[in-house]
Parts: structure tokens; sequence; C-alpha cells
């Protein structure tokens, strides 16, 4: 089966060639990192896990684009799994969709070698494509890997409903034991504040990062869900946290940080966009 795509043509252009060129320019003009993932990926693989935002290109695919060329260059991963958020509620609570993807780029592989090992696994995941059916957060990525590592790229997307930090905790570490004897990257899908200035969506964006910073997954989900802040994929923020930390990861780096609002340049009423690493 094929998952065809639901906001090709909104969120990001329907013809390959016009998101093809939109991509370029997400990566080529600001705030993009102003150059583009030439010549071979690296070879480092020192990246554990990754945060990219999930609106529209025109908005934050700029900021993506920091994170898919770090992703790049640090080197090509023998597997990918995206954390997204169910912003529907529809599905499992931690919905893996088996099919492949395709976008106007071309059908991406589900990487079931992978995907199936998750499902045996874990206690929570299950195959399920209804969350996915509607779902944006983690098919806004998948044009971006396809750019940077073919058409063809293979993956294992997570739709995560449930965002306490049990479950979190739970797949982060499903995910991890697997990558004990795998090459795998995490993608974790989440856009940042919405719907307040941009001076106080920056404000309670650094500190619920402070915690980040601190390598500390669980202070990070327990800060904003307990302050209310509107970081719609902090579970799959703090999934990959979980992640990261068991592959070694030491350090979290903010690639780009920006808003909405520079954009729109109506810096009243924002949304917030980080591409970040955890290395």
């Amino acid at each position: 089966m094929v998952r065809m795509p639901v906001v090709a043509g909104s969120f990001y252009e329907g013809k390959n060639s016009l998101l093809r060129q939109r991509i370029e320019d997400c990566f080529l003009k600001a705030p993009g990192p102003g150059r583009l993932p030439e010549g071979s990926p690296g070879t480092a693989r020192s990246v554990k896990s990754v945060i990219s935002p999930h609106a529209g290109y025109m908005y934050s695919g700029a900021v993506a684009a920091h994170a898919y060329l770090g992703v790049f260059e640090d080197g090509r991963p023998e597997h990918i799994v995206l954390f997204g958020p169910n912003h529907h509620g529809w599905g499992a609570r931690v919905a893996v969709c088996e099919d492949d993807w395709e976008t106007p780029l071309g059908v991406a592989k589900y990487d079931r070698e992978i995907g199936t090992e998750i499902i045996r696994r874990s206690d929570l995941a299950k195959s399920d494509c209804i969350a996915h059916s509607n779902e944006h957060s983690i098919e806004v990525q998948i044009p971006f890997l396809q750019y940077i590592f073919g058409p063809e790229v293979g993956f294992v997307p997570i739709c995560i409903s449930d965002q306490s930090y049990r479950v979190c905790e739970s797949i982060g570490n499903t995910v991890a034991d697997i990558a004990e004897e795998n090459d795998i990257l995490v993608i974790a899908s989440s856009d940042f504040t919405h719907f307040e200035s941009a001076d106080a969506a920056k404000r309670k964006d650094n500190q619920a990062m402070e915690y980040l910073e601190m390598m500390d997954p669980k202070g990070f989900l327990d800060f904003v869900q307990g302050h209310r802040i509107s970081i719609c994929g902090a579970g799959p923020i703090a999934a990959a946290l979980v992640f990261a930390k068991r592959r070694e990861a030491t350090s979290f780096n903010v690639l780009k940080y920006t808003s909405s609002g520079e954009v729109t340049k109506d810096y009243h009423s924002v949304v917030a966009y980080t591409a970040a690493t955890f290395v």
C-alpha cells in the first residue's frame, strides 16, 4: 500500500519541479543556511536526533533546511525513524504506518525491517495508518529527506497522540534498544510556541529549551505541559532526547530559531520554529 500526500499543494508545492525549487529556495534564501546539500553526505554520523518544524514550507521550510543540511553533512544513517505529534487524535496512541509514502518527489519506502522490530518490541506501538491519514507533521519531513537522500529513502513514521512521559520514554527506549545493533537517526517533528507575540514565544521557548540543554527529557516535558506551552511535538522531542541520551549524546545544539513573523511581518501572533540536533 502507498499513503498518498494530504498536504501537497497547501503546505508545499504539489508538482515535482515546483517542490524541488521551493526546497532549494529554503536552503539558499534567508533565513535558510545559504547553501545546498551538495556532493556526497558526510561520514561522521555523530548526530543522534534532530528537531525539525512542520508548518507550511513558506513559513518553516528554511528552518527545516538547517536541520536537513545538518543531517546531510553529518552522514547518511542506515535507518531513519520519525516521531510526530497527532494533531487530530485519530488512531492508536503510538501509530506506525507500514505503508510507503508518496510525495511529488517520488515514493519513499517504509523501512519494514526496523518498523516491524519496533512493533514487536514495544508494548505501545501498533500498526496503524489511521493516525497518519490526515496528519501533516511527518508528511512534511519526507520531501526534505527525499531531496537529500533520494526519492526512495527509507524511514519509519511514528505518530504519537499520547504525549505522557511514560509513553514517550518507552518508545524512545524501544528505538534505542534496536539502535544497539543498527545505525538509526531519529527526527522529531515539532513546531514551538503558537499564537503568542514573537517576544513571548521566544521567552517561553528559551525556558523550555534550557531543559534540552540539560539533556533532561522529563524536565522538558513536565515544564512544557505544566506551563501550558504550546509546543505541539513536545512528546516526540522528549522521545527523541530519551533515544539520544541512550545513544550517548551529550549536547543540544540549536541550528536556527525563528518565527512566522519573519514571513508575515505580524509579530503579535506567531508560530515559532526550531531546528536543532542532539549530538
